[in-house]
């Protein structure tokens, strides 16, 4: 098995491609050890001292190491471990663990909240992920957008220009009822 890996622009991240599927649909992601009671392969990526976070998609994962933490000691043993679950043939995801609730709700049309989410499915989410990450929308109130960073964006030193400069003049230029993107946890 051959496991490729891609800096992500958050330095704190890693994007580990194992050339197979790892969800077959949507994604997962787990900021503590606690939050991975339902991923066998999150567990074990998490018995690694140093790995901060864990992040699951479709067709790759995302690791994020503590700040003390050096790529060059944990990268073998992410790669280890990544090797070895798949490998076992055992289950990335326990059967029956479902994906997060994402929604805070909306005070505009179903119509606007549709453009705002076919903007960030088709132009914003495709090339977050070439980054390692995801970005979900979580709701339109007054104005503001509210979507959460996962993955390498989380905590990315790049995050907030990317919101601010990319994510937000985009949905303002297509969607007039956008004043405002934020980031919310």
């Amino acid at each position: 098995m051959f496991i490729q890996t891609e800096e992500t622009p958050n330095p704190a991240a890693l994007k580990f491609l194992p050339g197979r599927s790892v969800l077959s649909e949507g994604v997962h992601d787990f900021a503590t050890r606690e939050a991975a009671a339902h991923s066998p392969l999150a567990r074990l990526l998490f018995e690694i001292d140093g790995v901060a976070g864990v992040f699951l998609a479709t067709e790759f994962l995302t690791v994020t190491k503590a700040g003390d933490k050096s790529w060059q000691t944990l990268k073998p043993m992410v790669l280890g471990a990544i090797m070895d679950h798949f490998t076992s043939g055992a289950a990335v995801m326990d059967e029956g663990a479902s994906t997060e609730s994402d929604e805070m709700g909306s005070d505009v049309s179903e119509e606007i909240v549709s453009q705002i989410r076919e903007l960030i499915d088709t132009r914003v989410r495709p090339a977050v992920a070439q980054d390692g990450g995801d970005i979900i929308y979580k709701g339109f109130k007054k104005g503001t957008v509210y979507l959460h960073l996962r993955g390498s964006c989380a905590g990315c030193p790049s995050s907030t220009a990317t919101l601010k400069m990319g994510i937000e003049n985009m949905l303002k230029h297509y969607v007039p009822e956008v004043l405002q993107v934020e980031a919310v946890m």
